[in-house]
C-alpha cells in the first residue's frame, strides 16, 4: 500500500512549554502525520521499516497518542486516574476510596489501574494512562524509569506522587521515608530487650526499602539477624504462616520479627499459635499498616500506622487545587507522619 506523501524534513518539534503532537512525531520521523496515525492504530497497513522509524521517534520524544476521539482532545476530560500497585490490601483501598469520594464530589470521575509490583514495563503503563488524556494524575511510589520519569513531565497535567519520597518529585508529593519506618521498628524492638531478629518481606522496592532500613539498624547495633526472606507481593497471611515455618529452627531462643505487612504478621501469628510459640515471651512480632485484623488478632499486633485515608483526601485537595487553576506551591511536598501502635505481641 502506498503511503501519504511524507511531511517536510526540517519540520520542528513543537515549543519545549507544550506537548509533543503527532506532527512533531511525523517530523522527526520523516512521514506524515496520517502514517503516524496508522503505526499506532493499525500498524498492519505500513511497512516494517517506516514503522520502525515512527516508533523510534515516538520513543525519543515522549509522545502520547491521544486516544479519546478527536473532536474531544480540546476538552477537559473531567477524569483523572490513580495508579496503585494493588487494592487487595486495606492501606491502598482506603486511599482509593478517600480520593475517589473527594474527586467525584468534586465533579471529576476516577479511573483506577492497578499496576501490581513489577516496574519493568512503566513505559507501557504510562503509556497507556495518559494516552486516555486525563487532567490528572495520582501515582504510588516515584521509582520510576528515566524514559517513564521524562513522559509524566511531558504530559504537563497535574501529577500527585504518594507512599514514598523522591528527589525529584515530578510535581506534588504525599509519602514517608521507608527506610526511616524500618530503622525505627529495629529501635523499637531494641528497646524491648530483643537482640536476635528476623525480618520477613513482600518483593516490592518499598517494602524491601523497609526491610533494608530494619536489618542495617540491627546490624549497627550488633544484634543478631538470624533470618531475612523474600516473599512474592502482595503479601498474603498464607505467605506469612509459610515464613514463620522457614523461622522455626531460630526459635530455640528469644527472637523477634519484623513483617512488611500487618497481613503476613497475622500469619506469623496464626502459625505460631499452631506450634505452640508464645508470644511476646518467645517471638516478638511486628507488622505495618495497622489494618483492623492486627487490633482484633489475639494477641493484638504492634504495627507501624499510616493514615490512608488521609493521604487519598489530601491527594484530592492537592489536585483540585492545581485543577482549579492555583499555581505550584511550597506545600505540595508533605511527608506523612508515622507511629509505632505498641500492642501485646512485642
Amino acid at each position: 500500500m502506498s503511503e501519504p506523501e511524507r511531511a517536510p524534513a526540517d519540520s520542528q518539534a513543537t515549543a519545549k512549554n507544550t506537548p509533543v503532537k503527532i506532527t512533531d512525531v511525523a517530523a522527526a520521523a520523516g512521514v506524515a502525520p496520517m502514517t503516524v496515525s496508522r503505526v499506532i492504530n493499525t500498524p498492519d497497513r505500513v511497512s516494517p521499516e517506516t514503522t520502525a522509524r515512527v516508533r523510534e521517534a515516538i520513543d525519543r520524544l515522549s509522545y502520547v497518542p491521544n486516544l479519546i476521539a478527536g473532536g474531544l482532545s480540546s476538552r477537559k476530560s473531567r477524569m483523572v486516574a490513580a495508579i496503585v500497585p494493588t487494592i487487595a490490601h486495606p492501606m491502598f483501598a482506603s486511599v482509593v476510596q478517600s480520593f475517589s469520594d473527594d474527586m467525584r464530589h468534586a465533579g471529576y470521575q476516577v479511573m483506577l489501574s492497578i499496576c501490581g509490583y513489577d516496574d519493568t514495563d512503566d513505559e507501557a503503563l504510562f503509556r497507556a494512562v495518559l494516552g486516555r488524556r486525563p487532567d490528572a494524575l495520582l501515582i504510588t511510589g516515584s521509582g520510576y524509569s528515566p524514559a517513564a520519569w521524562q513522559m509524566l513531565i511531558e504530559a504537563r497535567i497535574p501529577v500527585v506522587e504518594i507512599w514514598d519520597v523522591s528527589n525529584r518529585p515530578i510535581d506534588m508529593l504525599i509519602g514517608f521515608d521507608h527506610a526511616q519506618v524500618g530503622a525505627d521498628v529495629a529501635r523499637f524492638m531494641l528497646n524491648k530487650g530483643h537482640d536476635r531478629f528476623a525480618v520477613l518481606t513482600a518483593r516490592d522496592s518499598r517494602a524491601m526499602t523497609r526491610a533494608r532500613g530494619f536489618t542495617e539498624t540491627v546490624i549497627k547495633s550488633s544484634a543478631s539477624l538470624v533470618l531475612d526472606q523474600n516473599m512474592p507481593a502482595p503479601s498474603t497471611i498464607g505467605a506469612g504462616r509459610a515464613g514463620l515455618r522457614a523461622l522455626l529452627p531460630f526459635l530455640d531462643q528469644r527472637c523477634a520479627v519484623f513483617c512488611s505487612s500487618d497481613l503476613l504478621a497475622f500469619g506469623v501469628v496464626t502459625e505460631a499459635r499452631m506450634n505452640g510459640i508464645a508470644i511476646p515471651q518467645r517471638l516478638g512480632v511486628c507488622g505495618f499498616g495497622n489494618f483492623e485484623l492486627s487490633a482484633m488478632s489475639e494477641p493484638p499486633i504492634t504495627t507501624v500506622s499510616l493514615e490512608g485515608a488521609g493521604t487519598g483526601r489530601t491527594a484530592a485537595a492537592f489536585l483540585l487545587r492545581r485543577l482549579a487553576g492555583e499555581g505550584p506551591s511550597g506545600g505540595d511536598r508533605v511527608h506523612v507522619a508515622f507511629r509505632i501502635v505498641d500492642r501485646a505481641s512485642a
